[in-house]
Order: structure tokens, then C-alpha cells, then sequence
């Protein structure tokens, strides 16, 4: 995540809203904060109060090494998979919500109601690749995995490893200012672990140990000197 090419605009959660099927709430169960946006923007805000420096934070879930989500589970129903990513197992979930109080970054959204397309014509809106979580359940980022299975799949299929770039999540191929990137960080070569190792480089919450897979680059501003703040 680039915060320096970040502007804030949200294509990214609106991409990732239409992808994965999350349900729009309405206005009252917002207010009541059970918004199911899978990707939020945090905005911070420094200088004159007047005319202030704003910078955007796109917010997903970190996809942590050390993630304290998964030591409270029950059930085991989100666990960590070979390739780095916490998933969320929706048919063991039992709504406990012991994991979204356990997430120190709050990315984590409990399904209160079931909000079902029953019209033919409704469920047109639907990606037919990723299921349509019922109620009483936690959700939340995925990486775009049923992406990432169509990847591997496609490269399978010709006989060739993936290849940088072979994968694009929703949120990255949706970004206008080409702030989100995504790839295999074990793989020197690949932009994600040259980005990783740029100066500008870090991760939440480091003090925590919690291990986020997910790399932000701090926002650079130009003076008027000509330097960079």
C-alpha cells in the first residue's frame, strides 16, 4: 500500500463490495456500526485545523503471522493456510465474535441479518465465484483468494509456475492511482518484496508482534524548499 499515491477516493472498497457479494446494510445498521465493508479508508489529520494535511490508510485485514484472531476461536474456524493468508471458515463460524474483539486493527464484520437476493434478477448482481455468506457469521478480507485459485489454476493448466503479476485482487485492479500491489513476498524478484525492502516501508502494529503480511509506504510530501516531509 502506497500512501503517497493513495488519494482516498474509495474505488477500492466499492471493487471489493461488488466482488466478494457484501451486503449493503443501509444507513440505520451503519450507524449502529455494523457496516460489512471488507476494506475501510482511515483518514489522519495533522497541521492547522483550518487547512489541514490528510492521509489515507486503506484498512483490510492484515493477514497477520501472529494473528490473535486465531487463538480465540472455538471452533477453528479461522486458521492460517500454507501461503500466508488467514481464512475464515464461514460453515464452523458460530458468531462467537471472539476474533473481531481480538483484532487489534477491527477488520473483522459480524453478519447480523441475512441479506438474501431471492429475485432471479437480484442475484444477477452476484459473483458466482465467491458463496453468499448467511447470518451469524464473521467475514472479512480474503485476498481475493478465489482470485488466486483462478490463477493458479490457469497457470496449472499451462504448465508454466505463476508468474508476477498473474494475480490482481479487486481492490488493486480497481485503483486508479495503482497504490495496492499484490504478489509473492517469499520471491525476490517480485515487486512486493522490492517494495518491502524500500525505506518507506512498514507494518502496523509492529510492537504487538502480530506479524502483518500487509507493507504500507509512508506518505511523502513535498515542501515548498523542495524537500520531502
Amino acid at each position: 500500500m502506497d500512501l503517497s499515491a493513495c488519494t482516498g477516493c474509495s474505488a477500492c472498497v466499492v471493487s471489493c463490495q461488488a466482488e466478494n457479494n457484501i451486503p449493503s446494510v443501509g444507513r440505520d445498521e451503519v450507524l449502529r456500526r455494523r457496516d460489512m465493508h471488507w476494506m475501510r479508508i482511515d483518514r489522519y489529520y495533522q497541521g492547522d485545523e483550518a487547512n489541514p494535511q490528510v492521509v489515507h490508510q486503506p484498512m483490510m485485514c492484515q493477514h497477520c503471522e501472529n494473528a490473535p484472531c486465531e487463538t480465540v476461536c472455538p471452533v477453528l474456524a479461522t486458521v492460517h493456510s500454507s501461503e500466508g493468508l488467514n481464512q475464515q471458515v464461514y460453515n464452523r463460524c458460530v458468531g462467537t465474535r471472539y476474533c473481531a474483539n481480538n483484532c487489534p486493527t477491527k477488520v473483522r464484520r459480524f453478519n447480523w441479518f441475512d441479506y438474501e437476493h431471492a429475485e432471479p434478477l437480484e442475484r444477477m448482481v452476484l459473483n458466482p465465484d465467491v458463496v453468499v455468506r448467511s447470518r451469524g457469521v464473521m467475514e472479512k478480507c480474503s485476498m481475493c483468494v478465489q482470485r488466486i485459485q483462478e490463477s493458479k489454476a490457469a497457470a496449472n493448466r499451462e504448465g508454466r509456475p505463476l508468474r508476477d503479476g498473474d494475480i490482481q485482487t479487486a481492490c488493486q485492479q480497481s485503483c486508479p492511482a495503482k497504490a495496492i500491489h499484490f504478489g509473492d513476498v517469499n520471491d525476490p524478484d517480485s515487486q512486493v518484496a522490492r517494495l518491502a525492502k524500500d525505506g518507506r516501508a512498514f507494518r502496523l502494529l509492529e510492537e504487538l508482534n502480530i506479524g502483518s503480511s500487509i507493507t504500507y509506504l509512508t506518505k511523502i510530501r513535498n515542501t515548498g524548499s523542495g524537500s520531502g516531509t
